[in-house]
């Protein structure tokens, strides 16, 4: 609820602070005084867009501000998804500057336009004749009828159940879109993958081939290379090893006579072991060399195969055509699983579906059982107003579309003449008879949900007093349940509020400002009589105006 307003250069209004209660306020004045500019200034706060034309003095900046109670709103959520601060005493700023550019605060927090109109739509409605638009979308006639069925819980589970709905609808999308495109890849791949993997592949492999290969194909070079140098070393008058012998006995005679001749004698003794270790590493070699015409096409077949792979595709290790096979392998599973898991998602997608059509077929039966008594309050209530033959066609139809609040298609119809035909209610009620079918719709809801503050501009338009007296009544009946304004001009009404503002026109200064008053009670009774019977009040009219006010 709103629980204060005050309004800084703005219009024809130079400062303007008002407190608000609980219950039924009434605002009056004479066509002119300013009702208008109030609105607009309330309507700025709220989101509407401003331009320097709404400065009273351009030189300064005009300031809007209001203070909402927002305690049992529910609101939490929003403020957070919005970065806001929440707080249960939350106020409202603008700020217009004399550029002509203008700034929203929540809180003291900037805020841009379609944040405060996201918030504003929460804390107040402004309704006048011709603002009726809502009572023909589908979306407010679901709303009128879920509240009156009772089916928040159901619709908050159902909101819940067609997101993981839609989530898992969105998985199984993309498992059949990557299994139409990976069909097309899937024979390549995994002849791609067969190929690596008879390939038997193994790390560093390569290296070990290439030697090999030139081991077997110049055999016969390294057999007589080996042979010759084994001669050379054993030959038993000419042999490096039979030399270097007679060398170290020599010198072994000569040895203790100097370190000299000592040292010597040491090194032809290394180099003779070492020779000596040569030869018997090449005898080793050369018993173990065998020509292998069958290994040596084993082997070039094997580096021939690695070299095909490598340009196939355009790496230059095993390592590398390793991790292909590895990539091939994970894309041909992933198709050859992608049954079984397209398989779960069809299962579970069944099991969400099964869960939306109960909470839709609960859905369902509520409103069906719901709409009789729903109509029949509205064709009360539309009685009381004057519409003595106003009835309502209201039906569902059931169908297969999940749609944001279930599976119903609605048909809401209505005719204001007795036997008249039924339509939309667009096309079968004058704007006077849907502003007396949206007060007899909110009077309802009232009851069975949290509204916002509702603000009735003038809803009475063209009402006659009898009637207006029994739309006073209903509004004092809402403000049970929410705070509720109405803009008015008939006595009828105006008697009915808890509370009762005053718009007035007066000069200060030579300038004419708008201003806005709490009445007292002898005020009130004075605002009334003139309401009555004119500026100069009669003792009937006040009279009249003291039994109405009682």
């Amino acid at each position: 609820m709103i629980t204060s307003l005050s309004i800084k250069n703005y219009a024809l209004i130079d400062s303007l602070q008002v407190q608000f209660s609980q219950g039924f306020s009434i605002i009056t004045g004479e066509t002119g005084a300013g009702k208008s500019i109030l609105l607009g200034g309330l309507s700025l706060i709220l989101g509407k867009r401003a331009d320097l034309s709404s400065i009273k003095d351009v030189s300064k900046k005009c300031i809007l501000e209001a203070v909402f109670d927002i305690t049992n709103y529910n609101l939490k959520k929003l403020f957070e998804a919005n970065d806001i601060d929440y707080e249960p005493q939350t106020i409202i700023r603008r700020e217009i500057l004399p550029s002509g550019k203008s700034r929203a605060f929540i809180n003291d927090s900037p805020v841009n336009l379609n944040v405060l109109q996201l918030l504003s739509e929460q804390l107040i409605d402004i309704h006048s004749q011709h603002e009726t638009l809502q009572l023909v979308d589908d979306s407010f006639q679901f709303e009128i009828i879920d509240a009156f069925a009772k089916n928040d819980g159901v619709l908050k589970t159902y909101a819940l159940h067609l997101k993981e709905h839609k989530m898992v609808q969105k998985e199984l999308d993309v498992l059949l879109k990557f299994k139409a495109e990976a069909i097309k890849e899937y024979e390549y791949n995994s002849f791609l993958l067969k190929e690596l993997t008879e390939a038997n592949l193994v790390e560093g492999e390569q290296e070990v081939l290439e030697e090999e290969y030139e081991t077997l194909n110049n055999i016969e070079e390294i057999s007589e290379s080996l042979l010759h140098s084994n001669q050379l070393l054993s030959n038993e008058e000419t042999g490096v090893l039979s030399i270097l012998n007679q060398l170290k006995s020599n010198f072994k005679k000569i040895s203790p006579y100097s370190n000299k001749y000592q040292n010597l004698f040491e090194r032809m003794d290394s180099s003779f072991i070492e020779l000596d270790d040569v030869f018997t590493e090449m005898e080793r070699l050369q018993e173990q060399l065998e020509a292998d015409p069958e290994r040596l096409e084993k082997v070039n077949s094997k580096l021939l195969l690695l070299n095909n792979l490598f340009k196939k595709h355009l790496v230059s290790t095993v390592l590398e055509l390793i991790q292909v096979r590895e990539v091939l392998s994970e894309k041909v599973s992933e198709t050859e699983n992608l049954d079984e898991n397209i398989q779960k998602k069809e299962k579970e997608l069944k099991t969400k579906n099964e869960a939306l059509n109960k909470l839709s077929k609960e859905l369902h039966d509520n409103r069906t059982k719901a709409i009789p008594k729903l109509s029949e309050q509205l064709e009360t209530i539309l009685k009381d107003l004057g519409m003595p033959n106003a009835k309502f066609q209201i039906s569902l139809n059931y169908g297969n579309t999940f749609f944001t609040n279930g599976k119903d298609d609605l048909s809401f119809l209505f005719t204001a003449n007795k036997g008249g035909q039924f339509n939309e209610l667009k096309k079968a009620a004058s704007g006077g008879e849907l502003s007396r079918i949206m007060l007899a719709i909110k009077s309802i809801l009232s009851k069975y949900k949290q509204l916002p503050t509702i603000m009735f501009d003038e809803i009475d338009s063209g009402v006659s007093g009898e009637i207006s007296n029994k739309m006073g009544q209903i509004m004092l009946q809402m403000s049970q349940y929410m705070q509720v304004f109405a803009i008015t001009h008939l006595p009828q009404i105006a008697a009915k509020g808890h509370t009762h503002f005053k718009v007035y026109k007066e000069d200060v200064e030579n300038v004419t400002v708008t201003n806005l008053k709490k009445l007292n009670h002898d005020e009130r009774l004075v605002e009334i009589a003139q309401m009555l019977g004119g500026i100069e009040i009669s003792t009937s009219a006040l009279a009249h105006a003291k039994q109405l006010l009682n």
